[in-house]
């Protein structure tokens, strides 16, 4: 496996990264996934877009997303597969131990591994621990994880595939990995990006193609949602046919299944689709 490392390709037993990285002391970091098929990155642009805004907004430096093109181009052409999880992490890079950032600049690792299709549906559980929707990091891909980790170590303890969470004011959020839609009397809904949930790119295409609405939703909407599907990178648009052990019969249902169609034809059909305004390469933009 060929890995990208701070401007070169390497075997992987080649890349290493200093146990001094700030990415690794303390978390700095920021990072995006890509779905990968057949060597081509889907929504290549708005990963990229959103590295920016999560590195902007953890105050590292401006990454040079040209560069950071290339290496996905390189990694993916060095790993031919037909189905993968493209990774970039972008750090604090080398820094004295604590909080504070040292001076050598950051580190970009770009990484590719083969993944496996999901199915249509999944099971879910709620945990007892809350997204803080007014924190530092609310909103940024970062590296800072943990939490996630053990929300999923609790998921796959019951059953589950992923953690729903609520936040500081007890409203619907997010999932460790995942946005999450529900449907209530035929009508999409989603939490709005100030409940604290990360701005998913899968969650936004699905919103727009699908046209569902974004509105503050009570936890215990779980409860009482006709269908409820999850959204991410590797997911695409996935049901859910259980929550908290309890059976939503029929899953996935007609909503769901009507937008996981509508996200895979549209998919297909642009593997980059940009935001509005936003010029495709060669109409005066690089890349």
């Amino acid at each position: 496996m060929k890995i990208w490392l701070d401007g070169t390709l390497r075997d992987a037993e080649g890349a290493r990264v200093s146990v001094l990285d700030h990415g690794l002391t303390v978390g700095d970091g920021v990072f995006e996934t890509l779905k990968a098929v057949h060597g081509q990155a889907f929504a290549l642009t708005r990963h990229l877009d959103r590295l920016a805004v999560s590195a902007r907004g953890l105050g590292l430096p401006e990454p040079d997303l040209d560069e950071v093109r290339r290496a996905c181009e390189a990694v993916l052409t060095a790993n031919p597969m037909p189905y993968g999880r493209l990774r970039i992490t972008y750090t604090g890079g080398l820094s004295p131990l604590g909080s504070d950032r040292g001076t050598a600049g950051p580190t970009l690792v770009v990484a590719l591994g083969e993944a496996q299709r999901l199915p249509d549906s999944t099971a879910v559980v709620t945990v007892p621990w809350v997204r803080n929707e007014r924190g530092a990091l609310t909103g940024l891909k970062s590296t800072s994880y943990a939490e996630n980790v053990m929300a999923l170590a609790r998921a796959h303890e019951r059953g589950a595939s992923e953690a729903l969470f609520g936040n500081t004011v007890g409203a619907l959020c997010e999932g460790t990995g995942s946005n999450v839609f529900v449907v209530l009397d035929g009508a999409l809904y989603t939490p709005p990006l100030a409940s604290g949930c990360l701005a998913g790119i899968t969650r936004a295409l699905v919103a727009e193609w699908a046209g569902a609405e974004e509105a503050e939703l009570p936890l215990d909407v779980l409860d009482r949602a006709d269908e409820v599907f999850l959204t991410s990178t590797l997911r695409d648009v996935q049901g859910v046919h259980a929550i908290d052990g309890r059976l939503l019969p029929g899953a996935p249902g007609p909503v769901t299944a009507k937008a996981r169609r509508i996200f895979t034809e549209r998919a297909a059909a642009d593997p980059d689709p940009r935001p509005a305004g936003r010029p495709a390469p060669g109409a005066g933009e690089t890349g």
